[in-house]
């Protein structure tokens, strides 16, 4: 018998591990470990934590609809695995991994687990729209890609001939094993009682159908990207972010979808900035250290509580900060604004940005939120350049002249007109002209504080 963990795979079909699982034939025990290190010091509480857990939800009834059984238990993940295989027959663990460091490490300590009690330890990368290793390989680059445009065109290209499709194998093609029919099922099931959540979401709402979200999409909003992506005001996004980062709807599936589609390009790129950030992850030795690179000391956190609250005076920062407090919910757009406004205006370290956006975003996931925020502190591959520094007034009047956004988020301002509603407020923290000027001074410091050395920048 094998024992397949679920982490940011939470769906029923189009699964590396799942393929695996039919070829060997074997019986499979499906499990999701809720890790108290993710979801532990309330953060079930918080939105990226209640929106994973609604995906959780929808899970657990697809394996009902399907007649299969999912236990779910909570626990540090190789004290559950290490009891689970110390009272099963189970002769196999098979998962999908991860790029984090807390990932390595956790997936660290599970394989030593399985180890130490002569069990096989099998992992697979599911995440990913290409092979970024194979894809590495067939670049003939004698290092990684440090600027998006070479990378896309190249992955673009490489997609063409190497791309891997969905996999028609579903989890009703899999043998499974359900403990309540299972000879001496009774032990292990009163051994997973004892992981037992310490907290009640059964009755949240799950979350939303992403193939239907999907499809939704691609009939409305598709043909009209280009031009409205950008116009926070209107949804014009495909909302699946969030069903992504958990692994919700299979990356293949969405891009299959989407490929042979009219006016499809622009959404494909952003696709592939996806995975432009978890090849980061893997190829930039720097990516989850940059903060220990530079000398930052000439930020600081004075006016980051103003910034968290939405109380900047700067309406399109308040606004877009009200929206993400009230519903975990930010249009990219706004997102590269309010950390560019964070790490440069107001000369905050971008790590405390980072740190808020993981408990705030439904969306939330690790590599890509740091990626945004490496990009708005002018850190990492293909950074903003330090001087380039978005002024907040200007984006808020070009991308929602009418100030729809403004009066939406902010109804203080309802009676203001188009122009001066886009304009910071009297009791504005920062000046955007004087604070744009030191933020150069500062970051022109900060840049030549640290020389980090590497492969050529094509």
């Amino acid at each position: 018998m094998k024992v397949f963990i679920h982490r940011k795979d939470l769906r029923v079909d189009d699964l590396a591990a799942f393929n695996y699982l039919l070829e060997s034939g074997a019986p499979s025990l499906h499990m999701l470990i809720l890790d108290p290190s993710l979801l532990g010091h309330s953060r079930h509480e918080a939105h990226s934590g209640k929106q994973f857990l609604r995906y959780v939800k929808r899970l657990m009834n697809l394996y009902q609809q399907y007649d299969r059984t999912l236990y779910v238990v909570y626990g540090e993940p190789e004290v559950v695995l290490e009891r689970l295989l110390q009272n099963s027959p189970i002769d196999e663990v098979v998962l999908h991994s991860d790029f984090t460091p807390y990932a390595k490490s956790r997936d660290g300590k599970l394989r030593d687990v399985a180890r130490e009690l002569g069990v096989s330890f099998t992992t697979f990368i599911d995440h990913t729209l290409a092979d970024l290793a194979d894809f590495q390989i067939t670049s003939g680059k004698s290092g990684p890609y440090k600027v998006f445009t070479p990378f896309y065109r190249k992955l673009n290209t490489y997609l063409q001939t190497f791309y891997r499709p969905s996999s028609p194998i579903h989890l009703s093609d899999l043998s499974t094993v359900n403990l309540a029919h299972w000879e001496d099922g009774h032990r292990l099931l009163e051994l997973l009682q004892t992981f037992a959540p310490p907290f009640s979401w059964e009755d949240a709402p799950q979350a939303e159908d992403p193939a239907e979200q999907l499809d939704d999409f691609l009939r409305d909003h598709l043909p009209y990207y280009v031009e409205r992506r950008d116009h926070y005001a209107y949804d014009g996004t495909s909302s699946l972010s969030a069903a992504m980062n958990a692994g919700a709807i299979s990356i293949r599936k969405v891009y299959e979808a989407v490929m042979n589609q009219e006016h499809a390009a622009a959404w494909v790129r952003q696709l592939i900035w996806r995975d432009f950030y978890m090849y980061q992850a893997i190829y930039d030795d720097n990516f989850f250290s940059y903060e220990k690179c530079f000398d930052l000391s000439a930020l600081s956190d004075r006016h980051f509580e103003r910034w968290c609250s939405g109380q900047t005076g700067v309406p399109i920062i308040d606004a877009a900060m009200t929206e993400l407090n009230e519903t975990g919910r930010m249009p990219n757009r706004l997102r590269m604004i309010t950390a560019m406004f964070l790490t440069k205006n107001l000369l905050c370290p971008f790590t405390l940005g980072e740190q808020y956006f993981r408990d705030k975003l439904h969306d939330y996931d690790n590599i890509l939120n740091r990626g945004g925020w490496l990009w708005s502190a002018s850190l990492g591959f293909d950074a903003s350049p330090y001087f380039r520094i978005m002024n907040p007034v200007t984006q808020s009047v070009t991308h929602d002249p009418s100030g729809q956004y403004l009066r939406r988020w902010l109804p203080q301002l309802m009676d203001q007109n188009d122009k001066q509603i886009h304009l910071p407020q009297a009791h504005a923290i920062v000046d955007i002209k004087a604070s744009r000027a030191a933020a150069i001074e500062v970051y022109k410091h900060i840049m030549r504080s640290k020389q980090i050395d590497g492969p050529d920048s094509s």
